[in-house]
């Protein structure tokens, strides 16, 4: 008997719903959440669904086991020769990952992350896409990317500017390093910091909170933001996706690769 016909695989991503508050939970603990294929397309679909559902009011966005996301799922078969790595990254920013982010900024009601451990990589950015941010205490927030020899994507290189500014921004982007749940709310990353152990309450409190306002209003309110304060985000993505696409193709970024998957310090030779 082949058990992989008969036994039903564990979701991804799962929606929970309490009245007008929707909970979208990434779950790939395994893997940290990492984003593959399938969980790319089921959170964007899941987004865009609880935007159009005039029942859902407020949508929470969390992780399952210790991390938030750890980012891209990047599998080190993936970096031979033989794989044409820059038309898939590009397929993949253009209608999955940049889509998702489009969908949380432009979703005519609030959203709310719950960052529950790291966010790192496109993981950071959704969670920054977000209208409001509560984490808990053992939270970290992370742009790795020049650590595998890639520039920032799914709008990270607006959206971190947007929350802490050019100098704090261009910091975290050059240098890759981690920031805790402390400093993130020191600098105006998040809203809030909480105990781990109350952070789906007080997720779940505050989404209530939003459910319940002048859902019309708060629309109006993101879309005012959005012009005012992210109306270049279809430019950043555009600049992104050119950045990315050029970079996989790189020395630097194989050797970057290479090193993060057998856990080394990388090589970097400028190429």
């Amino acid at each position: 008997m082949n058990d992989d016909a008969t036994t039903p695989r564990d979701p991804v991503l799962t929606v929970e719903r309490e009245g007008a508050l929707a909970t979208l939970t990434l779950r790939r603990p395994e893997a940290l959440n990492a984003f593959d294929t399938a969980l790319q397309q089921q959170a964007r679909d899941a987004v865009a669904a609880l935007s159009a559902d005039s029942r859902v009011r407020c949508i929470v966005i969390t992780g399952a086991g210790r991390a938030f996301s750890s980012g891209a799922d990047i599998a080190l078969d993936e970096l031979s020769p033989e794989h044409r790595l820059a038309p898939r990254t590009e397929e993949e920013l253009r209608l999955r990952y940049n889509p998702l982010i489009d969908a949380v900024r432009t979703a005519p009601k609030p959203v709310v992350a719950a960052v529950n451990g790291a966010a790192v990589g496109v993981g950071c950015a959704l969670a920054l896409a977000c209208d409001l941010v509560v984490a808990a205490e053992n939270a970290s927030f992370a742009v790795a990317f020049s650590k595998v020899g890639l520039t920032l994507d799914a709008g990270a290189s607006l959206l971190l500017g947007a929350r802490i500014g050019f100098g704090r921004a261009t910091r975290m982007a050059l240098l890759g390093d981690r920031i805790d749940a402390g400093t993130a709310l020191d600098w105006g990353m998040i809203d809030a910091v909480v105990p781990a152990d109350r952070l789906s309450a007080e997720a779940a409190d505050l989404g209530r909170r939003l459910a319940s306002g002048p859902t019309r209003a708060f629309a109006a309110t993101k879309h005012s933001l959005n012009t005012a304060l992210l109306d270049r985000l279809p430019a950043a993505f555009e600049a992104e996706v050119r950045g990315q696409t050029a970079l996989v193709d790189s020395a630097d970024f194989r050797e970057g690769a290479d090193a993060f998957a057998h856990r080394r310090s990388p090589g970097f030779t400028g190429h």
